[in-house]
């Protein structure tokens, strides 16, 4: 990245033919070498034989990484000739994104628009729905490696929409469609997806580095950013939210390295306050309360006072809007809260915890312009707790 000066490379995805049934050993022999290294340990490769459902996916067992070599190694027992799947994280594929596309679009009660191009030429496609007074936007995938963002995002249209019900809802969903008008993008990062890229656009930009430029303008360390040149991904939903306006915002990605769900907020902002700190707490502790594949002690450890990076999004989001805003993250790993060697985390959960932040925005919708010192009045288990890196 022309920002970062680094070159990043983790996710995997390859298929292997063999004649006739064995015991194979795989190895990747450059994986020490890769962006995150460290977080290969205690991760397990996906196999299946039929990459497009995501339902076949089953983790591999005897998956290692050997720091000193630098080889991730597992073998699997092919019971017959043919061809096998192995993957870091199941695919979310750009024919699958179009589907989703298509089956929002197919729906009365949305409405599908693009934002503009991204630089191959894709769109930049974005769901609004809702009559609600308060503005709720979520942002997914924009590391284009990290596909259980947007398993997150079907599962969040999915019952928005109802899109496997014939457009039935539930009562939940009703209530909050009067409250919020959503405007969802479900792919922030299609030409990376489509190029096998771990965490930038077609030209190698990080676009969750691109929200704000850096340095000062006229100096050698400028950096200007987002630019229609290097980042029209951002730059054209971001002119889209200060249409908009945003009084609640979710960024949702994948981390290599730590096997929870978690919030990153935006304690480093120069406006983080008794409210956004409230209303940070409450979310969560509501959205745990929902899924408990959500926890709230577990996160990167927060910023400094004042010292958060603005040209993170959601950092940019609370700042530029004085709103809750946060970067929601999902294992690459097993799911330490609720366990399934056999699985880990996978697209289905993904997807069922997007269909269960309904709930947390439900919760929190009365408090997010209200004026008053509404913290001193929420019950003591929706108080912000502090998180930490720190598991073991």
């Amino acid at each position: 990245t022309e920002l970062e000066k680094k070159h990043h490379f983790q996710h995997f995805y390859f298929r292997s033919a063999v004649k006739g049934a064995g015991k194979v050993k795989y190895a990747i022999t450059n994986a020490g070498d890769a962006s995150y290294a460290k977080a290969w340990k205690d991760s397990t490769t996906f196999a299946s034989v039929t990459p497009s459902d995501p339902g076949s996916w089953k983790r591999v067992f005897d998956t290692s990484y050997d720091a000193s070599t630098g080889h991730l190694t597992w073998s699997y027992n092919h019971k017959a000739s043919g061809s096998v799947y192995f993957a870091y994280f199941p695919p979310f594929s750009y024919e699958r994104h179009l589907e989703l596309i298509s089956s929002c679009e197919s729906s009365p009660d949305c409405e599908v628009k693009s934002l503009g191009k991204t630089l191959d030429g894709r769109e930049i496609e974005c769901v609004t729905l809702g009559s609600g007074n308060r503005t709720c936007w979520i942002t997914h995938r924009q590391h284009p490696g990290e596909n259980m963002a947007e398993y997150y995002a079907e599962g969040l249209l999915t019952r928005l929409l109802g899109l496997d019900s014939s457009g039935s809802v539930d009562g939940m969903v009703a209530r909050v469609l009067k409250m919020y008008t959503f405007h969802i993008v479900p792919s922030m990062n299609p030409d990376g997806a489509a190029r096998g890229h771990l965490r930038t656009n077609a030209c190698g930009a990080n676009l969750n580095r691109e929200w704000a430029s850096t340095g000062e303008e006229g100096a050698d360390d400028y950096y200007e950013a987002p630019t229609l040149e290097r980042s029209p991904e951002v730059y054209h939903v971001l002119r889209k939210m200060d249409e908009t306006g945003v009084d609640a915002f979710l960024d949702v990605h994948g981390d290599e390295a730590l096997p929870f769900n978690f919030l990153a907020g935006s304690e480093g902002c120069t406006n983080w306050s008794s409210r956004l700190k409230a209303l940070h707490g409450a979310f969560l502790a509501s959205y745990e309360r929902a899924n408990s594949d959500m926890q709230r002690k577990i996160s990167y450890e927060p910023d400094e006072p004042n010292h958060a990076s603005t040209n993170i999004c959601s950092n940019q989001i609370a700042l530029r809007f004085n709103c809750f805003s946060a970067t929601l993250e999902q294992p690459f790993k097993d799911c330490l809260t609720n366990p399934d060697p056999e699985r880990g985390w996978n697209p289905a959960r993904a997807a069922q915890l997007g269909k269960s932040v309904i709930d947390a925005l439900a919760y929190v919708y009365p408090y997010l312009r209200d004026e008053t010192e509404f913290w001193n009045s929420l019950p003591a288990e929706d108080a912000y707790v502090r998180p930490t890196n720190k598991y073991n």
